[in-house]
């Protein structure tokens, strides 16, 4: 917006500028920010921002998140980390192939492998932490082989 027509121009000359003569315009009447919270703007926090105050849950000291990382993927989406030429390749010879894809898991940023979908019936190798029943049952239904890695 070109500088003539903001409300700065439009008001000079005029001495309160729009903030009226009674109350004037100070600078920070109630506070900065958040201030007031538990006070004078209790009101509104209480309306408006319920349970803003306060604590939740026990604390729990010198958490360490390594021993909790576990990502998981699903079975459905185990043959999209195989290269495509590769897959096709694999999808061709079917039960047929003399060599099964091997995906190592780990290396792919992912420790657990859950069982939702369904697999093509082509021999497959996995290595991961963890399988859940699931995943194992289809896997080797499938003619595959789950291998436990640390």
């Amino acid at each position: 917006m070109p500088t003539r027509f903001s409300k700065t121009r439009q008001h000079r000359g005029d001495v309160s500028a729009g903030h009226g003569r009674v109350g004037k315009h100070r600078k920070h009447p109630g506070g900065r920010g958040m201030a007031g919270g538990a006070h004078h703007h209790r009101t509104n926090l209480d309306k408006y921002h319920p349970g803003y105050f306060g604590k939740v849950g026990m604390r729990y000291f010198h958490k360490t998140t390594n021993q909790y990382w576990k990502p998981t993927i699903n079975l459905e989406k185990l043959w999209s980390l195989i290269p495509s030429e590769q897959r096709e390749e694999y999808l061709k010879a079917g039960k047929n192939g003399d060599t099964a894809p091997v995906i190592d898991l780990l290396n792919l940023g992912f420790s657990k492998v859950l069982g939702k979908g369904r697999l093509p019936e082509i021999p497959v190798v996995i290595r991961a932490r963890y399988f859940s029943k699931e995943a194992e049952r289809k896997i080797k239904e499938a003619g595959g082989v789950c291998e436990l890695v640390a």
